[in-house]
């Protein structure tokens, strides 16, 4: 897809973080935007600012981890304006730990959100964009799909999220093959970012209350969370400079979409010791000093 003049982008997470740089770059080259995310207020701003330039906008309440309110956002977004051309599969959350520590309603909240949400996005509106295909000869479609270089490799105390990624990317992978069995005039491709500033370090704000944890903080979750926002708030590449990688990639249609290239390394050393049949490999062989921030954290506190 090189021209999105006047075509409909879908973006889950729109509200904040990659899917409000989504927005803005998508508003920027003339596409009608449907918006989804479950922060209300946060919402409306982003869409007021947006129809401000001239956009036109339609913004809904939703929580992707819920297949009708997926089927709802691709029945509005017809109804409103006839077709889907582009989708961003984007709405994310993180949680961390030692694997062991995490409760049941953190795999719950962390796996709806993130995998069930890409699950639904592309259940639903891949049939969509077939739907709008059988219409128009000439259609063009593209579905992104978010995960992260958490869903290549495996850093310890992010088990809940790294799983969650992981099957982004296979899901993401699959879809691409079934979609060349069909001959479809759609393309896939996965988001892979490294750590950008963005909200997720404190996506546990929109987490619901019938999934809240009631068990005491670990201190492998703290020192995880102390480490994620670090990470988050040192990152070099700004979410719209993410935006704009994605959207290169979909103008190349490049599957695989990444924001920290150079950390590929780690993910040939993680396949390497895989072939070999040895251990995983280390993530952060590199960076020694972020496995003892971690160790010294859990011990500090127990």
């Amino acid at each position: 897809m090189k021209d999105f003049r006047g075509k409909v982008a879908v973006i889950t997470g729109a509200a904040s973080g990659l899917g409000r740089e989504f927005a803005n770059t998508a508003a920027g080259l003339g596409m009608k935007l449907v918006l989804a995310d479950v922060q209300p207020k946060a919402l409306e701003h982003a869409s007021e600012e947006l129809l401000a330039q001239g956009a036109e906008v339609l913004a809904m309440v939703c929580d992707v981890s819920k297949g009708s309110h997926v089927q709802e956002l691709a029945d509005s977004a017809i109804a409103r304006f006839g077709h889907v051309h582009l989708v961003f599969n984007n709405a994310g959350v993180g949680s961390g730990g030692l694997i062991w520590e995490n409760s049941e309603q953190d795999w719950e909240w962390v796996l709806g959100v993130n995998l069930w949400g890409v699950i639904h996005g592309v259940r639903v509106f891949t049939r969509v964009m077939l739907e709008c295909a059988a219409r128009d000869g000439d259609f063009e479609g593209h579905i992104v799909n978010t995960a992260s270089m958490a869903g290549l490799l495996t850093p310890p105390a992010m088990g809940v999220y790294n799983v969650s990624k992981h099957a982004v990317v296979a899901l993401t992978e699959t879809l691409h093959h079934d979609l060349g069995l069909v001959d479809a005039p759609i393309k896939a491709s996965v988001l892979c970012p490294y750590f950008v500033p963005t909200g997720i370090a404190h996506s546990e704000r929109n987490r619901p209350d019938d999934l809240a944890s009631h068990e005491r903080t670990t201190a492998s979750q703290a020192a995880s969370q102390m480490l994620t926002e670090k990470a988050v708030e040192s990152g070099k590449l700004t979410a719209q400079d993410v935006a704009r990688i994605t959207f290169d990639g979909i103008r190349e249609e490049r599957f695989y979409i990444y924001s920290h290239p150079q950390t590929l390394a780690s993910a040939a050393e993680r396949f390497e010791a895989m072939v070999a049949g040895k251990p995983p490999a280390d993530p952060y062989a590199a960076t020694p000093q972020i496995t003892e921030m971690l160790k010294a954290g859990i011990k500090g506190r127990r």
